[in-house]
């Protein structure tokens, strides 16, 4: 089984596939946790739950941000989601004995055949093609009728894990 994870300080997405198919897919909400180690506590402990349920063999972890891009992350933004990310992939290996892969959010998207148009939002496109091509994958609106926040992470780890698993395929067939 694959884990995908996108980590982030304020909602962790992830998914268990086997094989194509999705065993579970959830999220850990950290947004009310304002201490970093209380964040990282609650990960650990979901982590450890879900290395109890399922046979994890690969993790695939989203690449944090490398850049600055105008308009979006600033510099302790980007140091912070960095720390996250490396903490959080201590614990899967700490917890598993796994080393995590990560993947950049772009490739993964590549990798799964998702296209971006330019000026669209990535993860608008990432949400549509699931709820399109995804009989498992249902989505809960808020009373405006927006998308729930969780569901976008969620989405992003499916691809992430999806994208593993054709790596996983790709490297099998060498």
């Amino acid at each position: 089984m694959i884990l995908g994870l996108d980590i982030s300080t304020s909602i962790t997405g992830v998914c268990v596939l086997d094989g194509e198919e999705i065993v579970f897919n959830h999220y850990v909400d950290t947004r009310k946790n304002k201490c970093f180690f209380e964040k990282t506590e609650k990960i650990q402990d979901f982590l450890k739950d879900i290395f109890e349920k399922h046979e994890i063999k690969y993790i695939f972890i989203e690449q944090s941000l490398q850049s600055f891009r105008s308009g979006f992350s600033s510099a302790k933004t980007l140091s912070s989601l960095s720390r996250f990310n490396g903490v959080v992939s201590w614990l899967c290996y700490e917890i598993s004995g796994i080393k995590p892969e990560y993947i950049a959010a772009i490739s993964a998207r590549k990798l799964c055949d998702i296209k971006v148009p330019r000026g669209v939002k990535a993860k608008e496109v990432v949400i549509k093609n699931l709820l399109d091509n995804e009989k498992s994958f249902v989505v809960e609106y808020t009373k405006q009728g927006n998308i729930k926040q969780h569901f976008y992470d969620m989405a992003d780890s499916i691809i992430i894990a999806r994208a593993g698993y054709k790596i996983i395929l790709d490297n099998k067939n060498i």
